[in-house]
C-alpha cells in the first residue's frame, strides 16, 4: 500500500513539476462573453440622466479578436493601430477602446473593469458636458450609437508595461462604432427610454435584429504578436490533467514492476 502511494505521489511530481501560470477565459469563452455584455448593457440602461436612443450593445467577434491582438502586447496604453482602421477590423469604419490591468492575477475579475470604468460617471455632468477628472472610459461604454463590443484578457508573465513589472493581466474592450467623438455629450437625453430610436425596446436599450446579428470572421489583424498562440482554457484542463495523471501513474507502476531497481526507497 505505502509502495502504491509512494508511486502515486511520484507520478503526481513529476506531472505537476512545472510551475503553472493562471487561467484566464478565452475570446470565445460564454461565460465571458455573456459578463462583458450585460457589464455594459446594464450601465447603458441605467444612466443618469436616461437616453432615448442608447442602442442594445452585443457581442462581435472581429472586435475581440483585435482586443486579444492588442492585449498580447501587454503594454498599458491605447491601440496604436486605431487610427488605421483597416487593420482593426474588417467592417467598422471606426474602433474604440478601454484598458484596465491588475495584479496579481488571481484577483481578475471580468465586471471589476467594467465598473471602475462606469464609476468614472461620478467626474462627469451631462448637462455641461465636462469632465473634472478621467471619465472618457465611462463615456465610451455609454455611448449610445456604439453596439458592439468585443474583449479579451491577457496574462502578461513579465508584467504589464507602464503599469507594473509584476505578473499581472491586462483587459481591453473593443467598441463599434466608436465613442468620444467630436466632444459630442455620448447620448441623447429627453422623452421616454428608446422614444430616439427604430426597433423594439429592452430595458431602455434600443434593439434590432440587424444590429444584433452575430457575424464570423475570418481575419487576424496583421500586428498580432502571436496569432497562432493556442491557450488551453479550464476545460481542457480539467479534462487532460486527470488522463495525463493517470497515463503518468500507469508508466510509472509498469516501470517499478519491471525495472524496480529505478525506485530508491529510504
Amino acid at each position: 500500500m505505502r509502495s502504491a502511494v509512494r508511486m502515486f505521489l511520484w507520478a503526481w511530481m513529476i506531472l505537476d513539476s512545472g510551475e503553472c501560470s493562471a487561467s484566464l477565459p478565452e475570446i470565445t469563452d460564454g461565460e465571458f462573453i455573456d459578463e462583458c455584455v450585460r457589464g455594459h448593457n446594464e450601465a447603458r440602461s441605467s444612466v443618469s440622466p436616461p437616453a432615448n436612443d442608447m442602442l442594445y450593445m452585443t457581442w462581435d467577434e472581429g472586435l475581440a479578436i483585435t482586443a486579444r491582438a492588442w492585449a498580447r502586447h501587454c503594454v498599458f496604453e491605447h491601440n496604436t493601430y486605431l487610427k488605421d482602421i483597416q487593420r482593426v477590423h474588417p467592417t467598422f469604419s471606426s474602433v474604440g477602446e478601454n484598458l484596465w490591468a491588475v495584479y496579481p492575477p488571481s484577483s481578475f475579475d471580468v465586471l471589476k473593469p467594467i465598473k471602475s470604468w462606469v464609476d468614472e460617471n461620478q467626474d462627469y455632468n451631462y448637462n455641461s458636458n465636462v469632465c473634472t477628472n478621467v471619465c472618457g472610459h465611462y463615456t465610451q461604454v455609454v455611448w449610445g450609437s456604439s453596439y458592439k463590443v468585443g474583449c479579451a484578457a491577457q496574462l502578461c508573465p513579465n508584467g504589464v508595461r507602464n503599469f507594473s513589472s509584476r505578473e499581472g493581466v491586462i483587459f481591453v474592450c473593443n467598441y463599434a462604432t466608436a465613442g468620444n467623438v467630436n466632444r459630442r455629450r455620448p447620448y441623447k437625453h429627453g422623452g421616454a427610454g428608446c422614444s430616439g430610436c427604430k426597433g423594439t425596446c429592452e430595458k431602455n436599450l434600443c434593439r434590432s435584429q440587424e444590429r444584433d446579428s452575430q457575424k464570423s470572421y475570418n481575419w487576424t489583424p496583421d500586428w498580432d504578436p502571436a496569432p497562432a498562440t493556442t491557450v488551453l482554457n479550464y476545460e481542457t484542463i480539467l479534462v487532460a490533467r486527470p488522463i495525463a495523471l493517470i497515463v503518468t501513474f500507469i508508466a510509472a507502476y509498469a516501470v517499478r514492476h519491471f525495472y524496480p531497481d529505478v525506485f530508491c526507497y529510504e
